[in-house]
């Protein structure tokens, strides 16, 4: 019997195969990937239940493979990592993960954390797919990339995020302050000046009539919701 299922991702194979076989050893389905690359593409095209991440990789920072992840999926998300310094956890932790684990670390340690995390992850209210289609618009979560009419749309940083916290909670309202608290920080709280101007800038590049919004609708004094 194949019980919940993991990714892995480190680029260490000694300790990618000893964490894969205790698993397996406990009825574990597992997935093992040695970059961010791989990371993101395995998480997009299987389902998977928790994550392990370790934050050094080849090709990019764990961090990022986090926040690719997040953009999509709530599934718990586990770092194992050789950084020590609180300021990496923080980071990790901020970026969506749900615990941090340092190495060396104890096996049985570590698949009592899994364990806890597993049991304490709920289905998510929120987009679990990768690949969004709106109308004419195709908005892929995990390689952060959207297209028009099969026509990359070239985002800002910020445009992106306004627009990922959109869709991950699409067809619901997102309240001005959630808005600026996930996009700017919590000291941005009641800069609503900064959302009109963003959500301006992206009709301009995802609507066919800006002035007449299919997709980014705004809820007067409320908030915003993603449509389509």
């Amino acid at each position: 019997m194949t019980g919940p299922t993991v990714l892995i991702v480190d680029d260490e194979p000694a300790l990618a195969k000893a964490l894969s076989i205790n698993l397996r050893a406990r009825h574990w389905d597992v997935i093992t990937a040695s970059n961010g690359a791989a990371a993101l593409e395995a998480a997009a095209k299987r389902p998977i239940d928790l994550a392990i991440i370790d934050l050094g990789l080849p090709d990019m920072d764990g961090i990022e493979v986090i926040e690719g992840i997040r953009g999509w999926s709530r599934v718990p998300i586990i770092v194992l990592s050789a950084r020590h310094d609180s300021d990496e956890k923080v980071a990790a932790l901020d970026a969506g993960a749900d615990d941090y684990v340092t190495k060396p670390f104890g096996m049985d340690e570590l698949l009592a954390r899994l364990r806890a995390n597993l049991r304490r992850s709920q289905p998510a209210d929120e987009a679990s797919e990768p690949v969004v289609t709106a109308g004419s618009l195709e908005i892929d979560l995990a390689a952060r990339r959207v297209t028009r009419d099969g026509r990359p749309v070239r985002l800002t940083p910020t445009e992106w995020h306004f627009l990922e916290v959109l869709v991950r909670h699409r067809g619901r309202l997102v309240s001005h302050q959630q808005l600026l608290t996930e996009v700017w920080g919590p000291g941005y709280r009641t800069e609503t000046n900064y959302l009109r101007v963003y959500s301006a800038q992206l009709r301009r590049k995802l609507e066919d009539d800006p002035a007449r919004p299919k997709f980014i609708v705004t809820e007067p004094g409320m908030g915003y919701r993603f449509d389509g």
